[in-house]
């Protein structure tokens, strides 16, 4: 995994996001996933850039089903937002840096 980003499971879910104070991104992704592959470096890009204000993190939803229904997710690639536990806001897809900057810049003023 790429620097400044963690991998999260079932077991870590609890500990790295939702006891996490800040603001945390989540990356829900699959290895078969086209898009999602497309917006890996876009993530890991982010995770460089706001090291220190954002905690990033990755999901696999094909080896943590749980959370990934827990979360209603239908759709992948997901990036979700979390702050002290809560979650903030969603995109859906793989969508333009700028876009996904837009949105962490919005929560981290919030």
């Amino acid at each position: 995994m790429a620097e400044g980003i963690v991998t999260v499971t079932t077991s870590t879910w609890e500990k790295e996001v939702l006891q996490s104070e800040g603001l945390v991104m989540v990356d829900f992704w699959a290895v078969w996933c086209g898009p999602c592959r497309m917006i890996a470096p876009t993530v890991e890009e982010l995770a460089k850039e706001y090291a220190g204000k954002l905690k990033v993190a990755k999901l696999n939803t094909d080896e943590n089903p749980d959370i990934a229904s827990r979360y209603k997710i239908m759709g992948i690639p997901t990036i979700m937002f979390f702050k002290n536990g809560e979650k903030l806001d969603q995109i859906v897809g793989a969508v333009p840096k700028p876009q996904l900057k837009a949105k962490i810049d919005s929560l981290l003023t919030a």
